[in-house]
């Protein structure tokens, strides 16, 4: 079940802001998925979204 809005607007900046600028695709990656979450996506959702399979 996804956790809408757990990230207060500080965190969902700060998290924003480390997409933008960091260099490490798997960093990157894993930002993006607390920020769908945090959107209310679930994880059936962001693996399609991502290409990935859903871990069980």
């Amino acid at each position: 079940m996804p956790a809408k809005n757990h990230l207060n607007p500080q965190q969902i900046e700060r998290l924003q802001k480390a997409l933008r600028e960091e260099e490490k695709a798997n960093i990157r990656e894993r930002i993006l998925i607390l920020l769908l979450l945090n959107d209310g996506k679930t994880q059936s959702k962001i693996a399609d979204f991502l290409g990935c399979s859903v871990n069980k």
